[in-house]
């Protein structure tokens, strides 16, 4: 199942993608269980209350689909898209997570993941502007593969932490380098307003196939700037989960991103910088490209 968020008269609303088209989530489980069906209009609140049973709910948002013609948005592609979750309660983002990077930041090995945090105001649509470039002469591309997750979650083991996630979807960590090195703590050059892309779909992680062998690839204006494959991750997502839950509880809608490999444009000789009128892509295999222009 692929789930977005798309925008409705300048609202944002949850949908599924099925056969090429988005279609309605709310309207789709009203056609269902009659107008007294608990609303669910974003798709933080439909893992609230599907999470556990998404398999099953795929089924029947498919079959409620092509029932019900009427409540379809718009062809993929046609219509806006913004983040897949707008208001998650907590981003975590994890650093230093590929051998490649960790290398060529002259680093040492990390023995335990290294996390930092960004807040929802820094997301934007798979498709939006970044529009950054006024705030710092030093834009830096990271992609990621991101995960969010579906269910409470608390105390779990390597073993059982997939359960606990809902998808996948891809996610363009921008920094402000030169905000993020003036101090010891990264959040400053992380959690620039309307700076991080994500999307375009989160995708059940029954659609993505192994979580731990999807190639991923930046380009800039065309160009191959970053490749690699989620195997080469230090901390693999089963790991991360069962860590930060360890200390954290993880609600539905939370977001938690992987890490970069190697090719940020900071470590480059001379160093790539966005500039205004770059386009910037992130393809993940299997779940799809995030494509923006930075102004």
């Amino acid at each position: 199942m692929k789930l977005v968020t798309y925008d409705s008269a300048g609202s944002w609303r949850a949908g599924v993608v099925v056969d090429s088209s988005i279609f309605d989530v709310d309207t789709l489980l009203k056609s269902e269980g009659g107008e007294n069906a608990k609303s669910v209009s974003s798709v933080r609140e439909l893992l609230r209350e599907h999470g556990g049973a998404l398999s099953e709910l795929s089924g029947r948002l498919t079959a409620a689909a092509r029932k019900n013609p009427k409540a379809e948005v718009g062809p993929f592609g046609k219509v806006r898209l913004g983040p897949p979750v707008t208001d998650p309660s907590k981003i975590l983002c994890i650093g230093l997570n590929y051998n490649d990077h960790v290398a060529e930041t002259g680093r040492a090995l990390p023995t335990h993941p290294d996390i930092f945090a960004k807040f929802a105001s820094t997301l934007i649509g798979p498709f939006d502007e970044i529009c950054c470039s006024n705030i710092t002469p030093n834009l830096d591309f990271e992609g990621e593969l991101a995960i969010v997750i579906g269910k409470e979650c608390r105390s779990v083991s390597a073993d059982d932490a997939l359960n606990f996630v809902a998808g996948v979807t891809v996610l363009n960590d921008i920094t402000a380098r030169d905000l993020q090195y003036r101090g010891t703590q990264w959040l400053a050059g992380k959690a620039v307003d309307g700076s991080t892309p994500v999307g375009p779909t989160l995708v059940t992680l029954d659609e993505v196939g192994d979580i731990q062998d999807l190639d991923i690839q930046t380009r800039i204006n065309g160009t191959q700037v970053q490749s690699s494959n989620t195997h080469l991750m230090i901390f693999p997502v089963r790991h991360l989960v069962s860590y930060i839950s360890s200390f954290l509880a993880l609600s539905p809608g939370d977001i938690i991103t992987t890490g970069t490999p190697q090719g940020i444009g900071a470590k480059r000789q001379p160093p790539i910088w966005l500039k205004p009128g770059d386009i910037v892509e992130v393809e993940l295999e299997n779940v799809g490209i995030l494509r923006n222009v930075v102004r």
